[in-house]
Parts: structure tokens; C-alpha cells; sequence
């Protein structure tokens, strides 16, 4: 396959699955870190993360290395970039996880203590709503197609990382983790829910979080009890962890 290019869409011999207006492709998301410590779960991978992953697979297998080692590699390269990775290890950091895992900062889950963490998705492989990045609507809970994921792929990496924490990013993944509690999967005290987002779109609600905006500088489209009692309830869970 030929290197994919910034305006390029994903080839048709990638599709897995057609749904309605929603349509499943391959991209290499498919290894396990299983030295994990803490698992970051987003929604799914969107468009760009897919061109990254399979470029990347792409490159190291030209260069002869393993295919494990290929899609560790690719994985890791398309895994959170630019601000959201900023946002991501300020919140993480702000929370104390860093203390729980035994370094320095979270910015080193991106270096040198990258075998402490797993990155996934609720939906391993990128899926586009009318040839779109899905976020989250339809519910992926209440699609069959996009459920039959989460209990095929999901649900094997869950039960690769038994010991794990488990991050889940936005509420539409924290709802697919209480499904997952539900049937237990996993215990309640795995899952760390309730973070803002690390999106850029969401600088306020992480601003406030982190203590860095005043709580009478909030525009309405905050919650800042909401924050206050996730920013809690997180706090104390990591630092019973760490106890």
C-alpha cells in the first residue's frame, strides 16, 4: 500500500465493516502493551491517527522489522500528539498519577517509561459517521454494529490487562466502562472517570480543573461542581492507590 498522504482517505480494501452511515476500517491499532500499568481509553481513532498508524506500519516493515514490532511501533507513533498530549500529562500530572506509577511526570508515558501505559480505543479501529471521525453519537452502546465491537476487541484487551487502571477519555467511553463494570470485567475502583477531555476544545473545563481559572471567571457552559466533585473523587481514588 502506498504511503498515505495528509488529504488521502483510507482505501477500500481497509474496510471491515458498513453500517448504515457508518463504516469501520483496518489501521494497525491492534497491539497490546501488556507491561501496562494504566490503560487511555478514547472513543476511537479518527482519520489522521489512522494515516499516522498505517504510514508508520508501513515504514518499519520496509525497514525489516518484525510485524510486532511494526504494529507496536505504529501504535505508539499515532497515540495522542500536539496539545492533547500537553493537556493529557497536565491532568494526569495535576491528579498525582505520576506518583502512582513511580516517575517523575506523566510526559514520560510518551519516552522513557512508555511500558507503563496502553493506549485504545472503545473502537479499536477508526469508524466515520457519513464519512466523518465518529464522536460518539450514534451511542455506541445502543448501535449492534458498534457494540459487537466493543464486546469483541475492547473486552480482549480488558481481559489481557487484568491489574490495570483504566482511564476512560469523555463520557461516552466512561459509559462503555460502566457497562464493563456492570459485567464485571473490571471493578469500579479500576476506572479513573470524570477527567475532562484533553481536547484543545475544552481549555476551559481542564483550565478550571487544573486550578488555573477562577471559578467566577467560568462561562455557563462550565459545571464547575461537576468538575470539583470528579477532581475529588480521582484525587482521593489514586491517592488510596498510592497509600
Amino acid at each position: 500500500m502506498p504511503t498515505l498522504g495528509q488529504n488521502d482517505r483510507l482505501p477500500e480494501t481497509l474496510l471491515l465493516d458498513r453500517s448504515g452511515s457508518l463504516e469501520t476500517y483496518y489501521a494497525p491499532f491492534d497491539h497490546i502493551n501488556r507491561e501496562a500499568r494504566i490503560t487511555i481509553c478514547g472513543i476511537t481513532p479518527g482519520l489522521q491517527q489512522a494515516r499516522n498508524a498505517l504510514n508508520a506500519a508501513r515504514a518499519c516493515l520496509a525497514e525489516g522489522q518484525s510485524h510486532e514490532s511494526a504494529m507496536a511501533e505504529a501504535k505508539k507513533i499515532a497515540s495522542f500528539s500536539g496539545p492533547m498530549r500537553r493537556n493529557l500529562v497536565d491532568l494526569l500530572d495535576g491528579l498525582g498519577l505520576q506518583g502512582w506509577l513511580g516517575i517523575d511526570s506523566c510526559e514520560q508515558l510518551f519516552g522513557c517509561h512508555s511500558h507503563l501505559v496502553h493506549y485504545t480505543s472503545a473502537l479499536r479501529y477508526p469508524v466515520f459517521v457519513n464519512g466523518k471521525d465518529y464522536n460518539g453519537a450514534p451511542s455506541v452502546l445502543k448501535q449492534p454494529t458498534l457494540r459487537r465491537q466493543v464486546e469483541t476487541w475492547l473486552t480482549e484487551e480488558v481481559r489481557a490487562l487484568p491489574d490495570n487502571l483504566f482511564l476512560p477519555l469523555g463520557p461516552r467511553v466512561e459509559e462503555v466502562f460502566q457497562q464493563l463494570v456492570a459485567q464485571g470485567l473490571i471493578n469500579e475502583d479500576q476506572v479513573l472517570a470524570g477527567m475532562p477531555h484533553p481536547s484543545g476544545a475544552n481549555a476551559e473545563r481542564i483550565a478550571y480543573f487544573l486550578g488555573r481559572k477562577p471559578r467566577e471567571a467560568l462561562s455557563n457552559k462550565v459545571n464547575p461542581d461537576k468538575l470539583d466533585r470528579a477532581r475529588r473523587s480521582l484525587y482521593d481514588k489514586i491517592t488510596a492507590l498510592s497509600a
